[in-house]
């Protein structure tokens, strides 16, 4: 395993770190806890170090999952949870939340808190709105949190008011050859390294994606490599970024981005290369209608949609045959139809897409003769 800087953190961090997201599953959705366990296991001894988790992930069992997969290897390791800014109702919310996931982690300090997806609306409405920010502060003088970052979804001009609005040690930003206009882009990775905090990225591959992108982006990468070395060297390649995180949520993913880890470094890429993303990137535009990651914060719908599978549907229309595409959908249980326009998803959705207007389009592309 390869180790980078963290900005101003004294910390030395694998290159590669887990993100607890995306665990294999069960038939009803729950992390298979043995395969889980297993994995975070594996990936310890292969020399992470770094193991982002949060509140709500897999309907609130993933930091319990992640405390009694370190037993006895805790102070080995750096453990990363969030404070869900957007479930905040008031300001007791805070500590009672805290409390529950350093009972749920096993710990008695979390070494990197986040606020968790920070908008300018969660930025202005909840953290400031109840100091949150003056007790981080205290938190940190405890003991009980070691650095303090935040996690952002929103415009690049929300990015910067909170970037400069409190003294952060780090943050975590999405970030990939194809988003780098998109939310804070390129420019807020810059802005934040600058002030020297430690820059953690999330969705590399966005939401597995460019683990196989469309044909027209896929012929613009070199030979050589697969498609997922390609994304995740793009980043490494940055002395801005601190680490990556990657959802692993099976034996396979793992032990590939172990080897592609190995071998990271910062100039990893030739003046080449960094033309052939910029020419991958143009391609991938033209085919994408969705920018859909996958991440599932907006299910489970409450009328049954499953608005990530018809969004990757509708995405599949650009590189596929329809009749096919809309065979499977005919097949779909959560198709765009059953949606009653309630636009709850909408308020969870960290890419502010516009999911009631989208879903109608989508079964309308998918259906299309």
């Amino acid at each position: 395993m390869q180790y980078r800087s963290f900005g101003k953190v004294p910390e030395k961090v694998s290159a590669l770190g887990y993100g607890c997201m995306r665990f294999p599953t069960d038939a009803e959705g729950n992390p298979d806890r043995a395969r889980a366990i297993a994995l975070i296991r594996r990936a310890y001894e292969a020399g992470i170090n770094y193991f982002d988790t949060a509140y709500g992930y897999h309907r609130g069992q993933s930091e319990g999952l992640v405390g009694e997969a370190l037993r006895g290897i805790r102070e080995k390791v750096f453990i990363a949870t969030k404070m869900p800014c957007y479930m905040i109702e008031q300001e007791e919310d805070f500590e009672r939340i805290f409390a529950e996931q350093l009972a749920r982690l096993e710990t008695d300090y979390i070494d990197f808190y986040l606020l968790h997806t920070l908008s300018l609306n969660t930025w202005e409405n909840v953290v400031l709105k109840f100091g949150f920010l003056d007790k981080l502060t205290q938190l940190k003088k405890e003991g009980k949190i070691r650095y303090v970052g935040f996690s952002f979804h929103d415009t690049e001009e929300a990015f910067y008011p909170i970037c400069d609005g409190y003294d952060w040690d780090f943050c975590q930003i999405q970030l990939n050859y194809i988003n780098t206009d998109h939310q804070q882009g390129l420019n807020g990775l810059y802005h934040a390294a600058k002030k020297g905090m430690g820059v953690i990225i999330m969705e590399p591959l966005l939401g597995g994606r460019l683990a196989d992108p469309p044909p027209v982006a896929k012929a613009c990468l070199p030979q050589g490599k697969t498609p997922v070395e390609w994304a995740l060297n793009y980043l490494w390649d940055m002395p801005e970024v601190s680490l990556l995180l990657s959802g692993m949520s099976s034996e396979e993913q793992l032990e590939q981005n172990l080897v592609t880890a190995e071998h990271s470094r910062i100039g990893c890429l030739s003046d080449e290369e960094k033309k052939a993303f910029v020419a991958a990137k143009k391609a991938f535009d033209t085919m994408a209608f969705v920018p859909c990651t996958k991440c599932k914060y907006c299910m489970p719908c409450p009328f049954g949609v499953d608005i990530p599978e018809v969004f990757a549907a509708y995405n599949n229309t650009a590189i596929h045959k329809k009749e096919e595409i809309a065979a499977a959908y005919a097949e779909m249980s959560g198709k765009a139809s059953l949606c009653k326009d309630c636009g709850k998803c909408e308020t969870l959705c960290p890419q502010h897409i516009a999911i009631r207007q989208e879903l109608k389009k989508a079964e309308a592309a998918i259906l299309a003769e």
